[in-house]
């Protein structure tokens, strides 16, 4: 197979991951909305908040998210209205706050990620364990390339 060859199988790998990604995303989405009047940024918030018990401030929440600030402050402000989340004064930064889950925060991402994980399961039904631990294992390496990549001088 020619480096041409193999250069080709690779875009259209990367063309249906995406066209793949898109639709998964896109029935995520609807069914955060129908069964929990919610949205998947919302969720993904409540995700990076959950496997950080102390919180985070927003800056680093947006590192985590990697979003902008702007992105995650209206989100968060919701979050807050809804109870979900408590916003925190940092001491010694004036201008900075932490972010983190309520107890009633907690349980409603428990409840909302057992339904994403049975959602997950059941869109992936089709494909063998052993072929998503391939795949996995594949995009793990792509990930920690691009990664280094950007760490690099």
């Amino acid at each position: 197979m020619s480096e041409t060859d193999i250069s080709k199988d690779r875009l259209r790998l990367w063309l249906r991951l995406l066209k793949a990604t898109r639709s998964v995303e896109s029935a995520l989405r609807e069914n955060l909305r129908q069964e929990f009047t919610t949205t998947l940024p919302r969720f993904d918030v409540m995700a990076a908040l959950s496997q950080h018990q102390q919180g985070l401030k927003m800056s680093e929440l947006s590192i985590v998210l990697k979003v902008s600030n702007g992105n995650v402050t209206g989100i968060v402000e919701r979050l807050v209205e809804d109870g979900h989340v408590l916003r925190e004064k940092v001491p010694g930064d004036r201008r900075a706050s932490r972010v983190r889950l309520t107890s009633a925060g907690d349980a409603e991402f428990a409840r909302q990620a057992s339904a994403h994980e049975s959602w997950i399961d059941q869109i992936f039904t089709g494909v063998a364990p052993e072929a998503a631990q391939t795949m996995a294992e594949a995009l793990d390496a792509v990930a920690r390339r691009l990664d280094n990549k950007d760490s690099a001088p």
